[in-house]
Formats: structure tokens, sequence, C-alpha cells
């Protein structure tokens, strides 16, 4: 039995429907898990296990009750996860660059998306992996401005499950490659908008450290 068969059966009788979107699902178990995590962490913080079981629940279940007091909710805008970090390459900016500007290459050290399929040039349709066996969400996203070999910056369509965007700085250092990343997502209301940011990103901010670490590694060793 999974983690979400396993929650699943100790949900209400009357948790009957679905009113929370696939976005929200997965940001509700991914902060969910989160605050269930720290909250049991040496010094048992009951609050955080409190809040994050409830989060988990909404997540796995599909299911908000605030949603049926306060439907407008849904539609409301939440707040930005923003991640920023830098790194150095081994490699010159030239294969650096060509090799992300490829987007189907990102899968290849990002573990986190399952695929990205080039639409055309700047158009392309991202599948990343749902926590907790819930599936896989898609989106498509369009190149917002290219420089070549110095810029490359991403933005998700406005019809998209998720909102998201990154842009990536290149600057040549010798044989060497500086990298500047800021990625945004933005936490939905129904992960609880301010309370998912500010305890999302730590969440993020390891994904994306983790994806920046596999492309060095990618790009200076096995691209040798």
């Amino acid at each position: 039995m999974n983690v979400q068969e396993s929650i699943a059966r100790h949900l209400p009788a009357s948790v009957g429907k679905t009113n929370v979107s696939q976005a929200e699902r997965i940001a509700m178990v991914t902060l969910g898990a989160y605050l269930l995590y720290k909250g049991t962490q040496k010094e048992k913080c009951w609050g955080k296990i409190t809040i994050g079981t409830a989060i988990l629940l909404r997540g796995v279940s599909g299911y908000c009750p605030v949603y049926d007091a306060v439907d407008h909710l849904k539609n409301e805008k939440g707040t930005d996860v923003t991640i920023h970090l830098q790194t150095v390459v081994n490699k010159p900016v030239a294969d650096v660059y060509a090799f992300w500007r490829n987007l189907e290459n990102l899968p290849r050290f990002m573990k986190h998306l399952e695929s990205v399929k080039t639409i055309n040039p700047t158009l392309s349709e991202w599948t990343a992996k749902g926590p907790a066996g819930i599936g896989t969400l898609t989106w498509k996203a369009a190149i917002a401005k290219e420089e070549k070999e110095k810029m490359l910056s991403w933005q998700s369509l406005p019809d998209s499950g998720v909102t998201n965007s990154g842009k990536v700085l290149f600057k040549a250092n010798g044989q060497s490659t500086e990298l500047d990343i800021t990625i945004s997502y933005e936490a939905p209301m129904g992960a609880v908008g301010a309370v998912a940011a500010k305890f999302l990103t730590p969440y993020f901010e390891k994904l994306i450290r983790e994806d920046v670490t596999n492309f060095k590694d990618f790009m200076e060793v096995l691209q040798k």
C-alpha cells in the first residue's frame, strides 16, 4: 500500500468529491509532507504536525471544505516562491549554453521533470512528476528572452496549471562558465498562500540546488 492509499483510508466518509486543482494538490502534498517532517524532528512541534496533516489530507483527497464555503479563493493569486542560485561549471560557455538551450535535455539533470518536448523554437511542453503517487502535471512554457551564450529566460503560458518562470545568466570565465539562476513558482491559494511560500521555499531550494549540482556533474563528468 502506498502513502496515498494509506492516508486515503483515514479520510472522512463525507469527502466524496474533488474541488482542488492538480497544481494545488501537488503543492498541498509537498507542503504537508514537509511540515510533518519538520514537526517530528527532535523536539516535536504539534502545530506543524497538525497543520501538515490537514494540508496533506486535503492534497491526497483533492477536497478542501473551505472551497465549498468560499469558492472564490481558488481563483485568487498565490504567493511567489523564488529561488536564486549561483554556480561555476568547468566547461566553455558555448557548450554550457547549447546544452541548456536544448530544453529536452533538462530532465536529464532535473529529476522532478519527466519530460520537456519542443513544440517550436520558442514553445515547449513540460511534464513534472507529482509526489505521493498523485501523477503528473503538464504545462506549456515560452522563451521570453534569449541572448546567445549570455541569457535565457522562460515563462509558463497564462492558461497553464502551474505558474512558473526562470532565468539563467551565462558568463564566460576562461574555459569555465559562471551561472546565475533564478526560478520562480506561484504557490496556489489552496496551499495556504503565504504560509505555503514560507515553507515551500526551503523544499524548492533544495530541489533546485540538487538539479544545479546534477547539471554541473553532468557537464563536467559525463560530457567528457
